[in-house]
């Protein structure tokens, strides 16, 4: 698989990456606890099948059940080979300030060492903010902090998580920050509108969330009742995908074709869906025409699109 420069990092990454919460903890449609899931064996065997195959990046955090510690196993004495983006705690405490700064260091470092421990790594490629908050991002001691662990040689990038309506505008504005990643779909693409900033800015893009946990799938046909908007419109997107193009393939081939994303994470939990998404990004950009016609599926009340509320309601099922 080829590989794309994740802005001025001078990081390289294949232009799709291993998003690895299922792996770690029951996430997305049908999956509601271990059983559901692959044991730790099988998804070490899944994780070095995946960079066999050209996957060289890997998205995590500690959020993610075991997520790390399977990354760590799989990827032992293959170090050099891939990208590992994992991210921190929140910053915040009471009242929605930003820690005081020697609190703030010790949640940071020790978050830091943490992960590092799991993934049997002495640094990580890319460290996040986990969804962050503006007043995060607008803390010159944050910054500074992420900036000592670079020189530090710990982390090699720093990086914001972000979500639709959020901060991803103020974080693209304030150039402290090496990589974004962001939640863009074809039901929602709100996002979109700050990739040539990104660019401009020469800050990597992840794109994730591009199948909305499963709704632009084979799992999305019947989705909870409160979601019938949803499953109305995810239908008029399958209608929409070109002929002999499954909405899953459709939707993925998307994001991997908008100008200035650098990989899009896909989550894979099962071999056969580690080969649907090598053979999707294999299948190149959608024509002009087709990406034209996926800019008019934007779901009409993108306000309502808000999958990790969706989750706690339990409507992702």
């Amino acid at each position: 698989m080829e590989s794309r420069p994740l802005g001025k990092t001078g990081l390289r990454v294949s232009p799709l990456s291993f998003g690895c919460v299922e792996l770690g903890l029951p996430y997305g449609i049908g999956v509601r606890g271990p059983a559901d899931m692959l044991s730790a064996d099988q998804a070490v065997e899944l994780l070095q099948t995946a960079l066999a195959r050209g996957i060289t990046g890997y998205d995590t955090a500690p959020a993610y059940g075991a997520s790390e510690q399977l990354l760590g196993r799989a990827f032992t004495g293959r170090r050099q080979q891939v990208v590992l983006c994992t991210k921190c705690p929140a910053l915040t405490g009471d009242g929605g300030r930003v820690l005081r700064k020697r609190v703030l260091r010790d949640r940071l470092f020790a978050s830091l060492d943490a992960s590092l421990q799991a993934l049997r790594t002495d640094y990580v490629d890319i460290l996040m903010l986990h969804r962050v908050e503006e007043i995060v991002i607008a803390n010159d001691e944050v910054a500074e902090l992420f900036e000592d662990l670079k020189s530090q040689r710990a982390i090699r990038a720093s990086g914001a998580s972000t979500y639709p309506g959020g901060s991803t505008g103020r974080v693209i504005e304030s150039r402290r920050w090496d990589v974004i990643q962001i939640a863009l779909s074809l039901i929602d693409q709100r996002e979109a509108a700050f990739l040539e900033a990104a660019v401009a800015a020469g800050i990597g893009v992840m794109a994730r969330s591009v199948l909305c946990k499963g709704i632009l799938t084979e799992r999305g046909r019947a989705l909870h009742p409160e979601l019938q908007a949803v499953q109305a419109h995810r239908e008029r997107c399958a209608a929409a995908a070109p002929e002999g193009m499954a909405l899953a393939e459709f939707a993925t081939r998307y994001a991997l074709s908008l100008p200035g994303i650098s990989t899009v994470l896909v989550g894979i939990d099962r071999p056969d869906y580690l080969e649907q998404a090598l053979a999707m990004a294999a299948a190149g950009p959608l024509s002009p025409e087709h990406l034209v016609e996926a800019a008019d599926l934007a779901f009409p009340d993108p306000e309502f699109i808000d999958l990790p509320a969706w989750h706690v309601q339990g409507w992702l099922t």
